[in-house]
């Protein structure tokens, strides 16, 4: 399926946050139906031409007739539907994926995920070339037909196994650079990095173009881990991110290890701080304190509400009763970017998910109660975890820009989040790409590799 080099999409309705305020206003908010006011959507037509977006006009009474030249250009009629860029997902685990029926975590705990893993990769050596290769790809497949244009995934480096997951995320990458831009975080204890094996690791990420990362625990050593990552990150010019706080205990504070350690070392590049859990069941002081902290070192936050929902405060035979999830409009409210990604899929730390980042959006939206107003937090899919990735054309929808674009049937949020959406239409490059879904059957013999 695909489109003519030049043609116009009309009768669109875009989140506001992608619209240009000059563009804004010249179409007074008084002006709007009140579905269009309260979703802060706002109606245009874009031309498209070679690929890229070279017009927005507003949506007024008589503008398809008078500025658009109907009868020589080709017109696809959005009908009122949602438009929006492409999605960025700034925390996945890709090297896990779709392991779930070989090596399911039955009891759904932290603790069961990460046996599960380690059965997986370590016990039963699974993780071979080729099985990371298919199940890696089949992630990448499922989230290009969604819609995903950028996507970093946290790559499990135990010494016997990073060899083998870099070579295959370095072919892929390669591979799929022209549908999706791929970065990789190492995923190793911090005591990893006050080692000489440690420098040497830095070294690898540094050559390989990925960053340094890894999971904080409170340890007595965590600031000498901290101070010592920050030096092998700023000696390589390395972004870092980690894995914080990930369990239900106030007491547990790395994220605010890490942002005092910034600060501290005068780390200049960007830090991205994942999870986040505790500092939902901390009191509102300790909480406050660490925010303003995770502010002053500009740390960028990401929340992942379908795992955290699935893994949090699990006990048997007893109801959760918390959601999981991080401070996010607290953290939103002081300025600081706060993301909302994906993580695990189909895995032993979550066992469903399909890489699709509006399923992501609505659940994260359900959970977080992002809803009435929905204001901007559509950019925490597509273009805050982009600008977290450096990412600069990714996820905006702008004058010049590739027409990288999702169109959706759906009028309104409400319309948006409570269906799948599975019939939307995703340009790349200005042309409606494919968006059939891989079929599972292709990781059978992957699945059921040990019986």
């Amino acid at each position: 399926m695909s489109e003519p080099s030049h043609y116009w999409i009309v009768n669109a309705r875009i989140p506001n946050c992608f619209i240009d305020s000059s563009l804004r206003e010249l179409y007074p908010e008084a002006n709007l139906t009140p579905t269009l006011q309260r979703d802060r959507l706002f109606p245009c037509h874009l031309e498209i031409n070679n690929g890229c977006v070279v017009q927005i006009l507003a949506n007024s009474p008589d503008s398809l007739t008078s500025q658009i030249p109907t009868e020589s250009v080709a017109l696809i009629d959005a009908k009122q539907g949602m438009l929006i860029p492409c999605f960025a997902d700034i925390h996945t685990h890709l090297d896990k994926g779709h392991t779930w029926e070989r090596n399911p975590n039955l009891d759904g705990t932290y603790q069961g995920a990460l046996n599960g893993v380690y059965l997986d990769c370590t016990e039963q050596g699974n993780w071979r070339y080729e099985d990371l290769y298919r199940r890696i790809e089949f992630g990448l497949k499922c989230s290009y037909a969604h819609g995903t244009k950028a996507i970093r995934t946290h790559l499990d480096c135990p010494p016997h196994q990073y060899a083998t997951t870099l070579q295959v995320f370095s072919e892929l990458r390669e591979k799929w650079k022209d549908k999706i831009t791929l970065q990789a975080v190492s995923l190793v204890p911090l005591s990893f990095f006050v080692t000489s094996d440690g420098e040497t690791f830095a070294d690898t990420i540094a050559d390989f173009g990925g960053i340094i990362g890894g999971i904080a625990r409170m340890l007595p050593e965590l600031d000498q881990y901290l101070a010592s990552i920050f030096r092998l990150a700023t000696e390589r010019n390395l972004d870092v991110d980690f894995h914080t706080d990930e369990n239900d205990n106030p007491d547990s504070r790395t994220l605010q290890r890490v942002a005092v350690a910034a600060i501290e070392h005068d780390f200049a590049a960007q830090i991205v701080c994942g999870h986040c859990c505790s500092l939902a069941v901390q009191d509102q002081e300790t909480a406050a304190a660490t925010i303003a902290l995770v502010k002053q070192a500009e740390i960028g936050i990401v929340t992942l509400p379908m795992c955290n929902l699935y893994l949090q405060d699990r006990v048997a035979e007893r109801t959760p009763r918390w959601r999981g999830v991080t401070l996010a409009k607290e953290l939103d409210a002081v300025g600081i970017s706060v993301a909302i990604s994906s993580d695990n899929c189909r895995d032993p730390f979550y066992g469903f998910g399909d890489h699709d980042m509006l399923q992501v959006f609505s659940m994260g939206t359900k959970i977080l109660h992002l809803d009435t107003p929905y204001d901007n937090w559509i950019e925490s899919v597509t273009s805050r975890p982009a600008n977290l990735m450096g990412l600069a054309d990714v996820g905006q929808i702008a004058i010049g820009q590739a027409a990288d674009l999702v169109l959706f049937k759906a009028r309104s949020y409400s319309e948006l989040l409570s269906r799948p959406q599975s019939d939307r239409t995703v340009f790349r490059n200005g042309i409606a790409i494919d968006t059939t879904l891989p079929d599972y059957s292709e990781l059978d013999d992957l699945i059921f590799l040990k019986t």
